[in-house]
């Protein structure tokens, strides 16, 4: 297929793109939070925002493997369906 004949991404495909990457990119930061906390000098990571913090990982990043396992079914059957239309 040429780049004229490919269909346009759709608008879930891009939705759950998006999802994906805001998911595991604040998980990331999530990570990061607590490793500069901990060069900091933190160590009370029970009070203020840090149970928070902690908690974003372990929810984030498998919510954010779903999402991408969900992007991986859908365009892999928009793929599908475009090949059997181009025969």
């Amino acid at each position: 297929m040429t780049d004229v004949e490919k269909t346009p991404t759709s608008r879930a495909e891009r939705s759950l793109a998006f999802m994906v990457a805001s998911t595991i990119g604040i998980s990331v930061l999530a990570f990061l939070a607590i490793i500069i906390g901990t060069a900091a000098g933190v160590r009370d990571f029970g009070s203020g925002l840090w149970p928070v913090i902690i908690f974003l990982p372990l929810i984030g990043l498998p919510i954010g493997l779903i999402f991408m396992i969900v992007l991986l079914v859908v365009s892999t059957r928009r793929r599908l369906r475009d090949a059997r239309g181009s025969r």
